[in-house]
């Protein structure tokens, strides 16, 4: 065991851990949501990142040597590359702001920096967690900076797993582009379409997310660093931010730029509220493709049965040879759990009070939550369930041959009104428009070859 003290007094700590006395505390005290940061490896590399940059820059600012930034270039390195995760235990919920949070940080990183300096754990006189790894900063922009970068680290894997789901889509729509089947509006038949539409449909809804969250990720851009408690910069030397702006931005590839008001960034969280947003755009796009997907395949015999989802495992426990769309439902709940995430979000946004929102610690729980979420959903739903559907040709072949729907493509030649008629009949007698069509000798043989082809009327676009 060592000693280490802080305002309240002396703690022993294990000697063996990298954690110091502040961090201890926040174990005691925080038994919320049984998420430690830990799980979060993004937002851990955040943290050294910032903690980097800023080491970096008070280096340039003459408010310690070489050794001691040697030492923090280390311990943030090895902490960058994957080292000591699991020395964040603090839990993601908590009070403070992120004190706890960036106070792990500064712990960890002086500790394995004192030990590549050459001394023990918690000799602080050669780096100290607050006169060195926190020099300069402030909980208030450390934290929030490192919740950002976290976020655009997560947003680049999220992305790629949606590029793969949307990719699925597409290669289904390009081998569904002869099935012709009937379109839907509310429930209700509509005009024929092919197979091949409807699924590239789902994969441009979801391609136009992605276009959101690129466009959005450059709001996390802009960073408070330097206006330390409260964006005036006490205790922050001249310079310091430019040069921790330039330092992060060197260190990320990303043009992090230094925000115009530091007041007013540091009370500010509309990045995450902006961001939050998108993500609740996603699960609103996800689930309704999900919806579609459970109700093509319904039945399979007093259903509409038109494509057939991957059998995953046996549907119930009391009826014999039930199967349900169990991937599809379950990428439906984790979308209902990112909506409202996106209200917690909105909620803490609007808490915060005059200089500082304090709420910011849910806010990082239910962002990396939802991302994290949306890559393990996209990913389930592309290798478990897209990619193995197939279709049933000859039942969506007997609803446009029995459907009214195709109705609506004599609309130019005989007008709405006879066509209407001509659907009701068909409706009272079960007869077929075509047949109706003939029997009535409304158009001529090549005319019904050419207007009521299922093929012609789905047109060329949507593929």
């Amino acid at each position: 065991m060592r000693t280490e003290h802080d305002l309240l007094g002396e703690k022993s700590i294990p000697d063996d851990v990298y954690y110091g006395v502040q961090t201890s505390r926040a174990l005691e005290n925080f038994h919320i949501s049984g998420v430690p940061i830990s799980q979060y490896p993004d937002l851990i590399r955040a943290l050294a990142i910032v903690k980097l940059a800023a080491a970096r820059a008070n280096y340039d600012c003459k408010q310690f040597g070489g050794e001691i930034l040697h030492g923090i270039e280390g311990a943030c390195q090895e902490i960058i590359n994957g080292r000591l995760h699991d020395q964040f235990k603090v839990d993601l919920i908590q009070g403070g702001a992120g004190t706890s949070t960036n106070m792990a940080a500064n712990e960890v990183i002086a500790n394995r920096a004192l030990e590549l300096m050459g001394f023990a754990k918690g000799q602080y006189e050669h780096c100290d967690p607050h006169n060195h790894v926190n020099c300069s900063q402030s909980t208030n922009d450390a934290y929030p900076t490192a919740l950002h970068f976290a976020i655009f680290l997560l947003n680049a894997r999220l992305i790629a797993q949606l590029r793969q789901l949307v990719e699925a889509f597409r290669h289904k729509g390009d081998e569904f582009r002869e099935v012709v089947k009937m379109g839907r509006t509310q429930l209700q038949d509509a005009v024929p379409m092919t197979l091949g539409q409807e699924f590239h449909a789902f994969a441009e809804s979801l391609d136009n997310e992605i276009f959101a969250l690129e466009r959005v990720e450059t709001v996390l851009y802009e960073v408070n660093m330097g206006g330390t408690a409260i964006g005036t910069g006490l205790n922050a030397p001249a310079g310091y931010a430019e040069r921790c702006a330039d330092h992060l931005a060197k260190i990320t590839g990303k043009p992090i730029r230094l925000a115009v008001n530091l007041v007013e960034a540091t009370q500010d969280t509309q990045p995450f509220v902006l961001f939050s947003s998108v993500l609740k755009s996603l699960a609103i796009k996800l689930s309704k493709i999900c919806n579609d997907l459970r109700l093509l395949s319904s039945g399979p015999r007093a259903g509409l049965h038109e494509i057939n989802l991957p059998a995953m495992q046996p549907g119930s426990s009391i009826m014999p040879g039930k199967v349900n769309p169990v991937i599809p439902e379950v990428v439906n709940q984790a979308c209902f759990k990112a909506i409202g995430n996106d209200l917690a979000v909105t909620l803490a946004a609007e808490a915060g009070q005059l200089q500082l929102n304090v709420m910011e610690p849910i806010i990082a729980y239910c962002i990396l939550e939802s991302q994290t979420m949306f890559m393990n959903a996209a990913d389930t739903l592309r290798e478990h369930c897209v990619e193995g559907i197939t279709a049933n040709t000859d039942v969506c072949r007997r609803y446009v041959e029995h459907s009214i729907g195709v109705v609506t493509a004599l609309n130019p030649l005989l007008g709405y009104d006879t066509a209407t008629e001509l659907a009701a009949e068909a409706l009272k007698t079960g007869k077929g428009i075509v047949q109706l069509v003939r029997e009535k000798k409304l158009l001529t043989e090549e005319q019904i070859s050419t207007v009521l082809d299922p093929k012609a009327m789905v047109g060329t676009a949507g593929r």
